[in-house]
C-alpha cells in the first residue's frame, strides 16, 4: 500500500526536524534526511515521490 502525499509529508517533516537537529543544513540535508525517511517509508512510497517530498520540504 502506498501512502498518501499528507502520511509521506507527515514522515519527510519529522525527518527533517531530526536532520537538521543533527546539524544537517543547505545540501547535505538532503542525504541526512533521506537516510532517515527512506527505512520509514520502504515499499510504501516511491523513490522519486520521497525524493521531491524531501526537496519541497527543504527549500521552504
Amino acid at each position: 500500500k502506498q501512502l498518501s502525499d499528507d502520511e509521506l509529508n507527515a514522515i519527510v517533516a519529522q525527518a527533517v526536524e531530526e536532520a537538521k537537529a543533527a546539524g544537517a543544513e543547505g545540501p547535505r540535508a538532503m542525504g541526512a534526511v533521506m537516510k532517515i525517511v527512506n527505512p520509514k517509508v520502504a515499499g510504501q512510497a516511491e523513490g522519486g515521490r520521497v525524493a521531491a517530498a524531501v526537496k519541497k520540504l527543504l527549500a521552504g
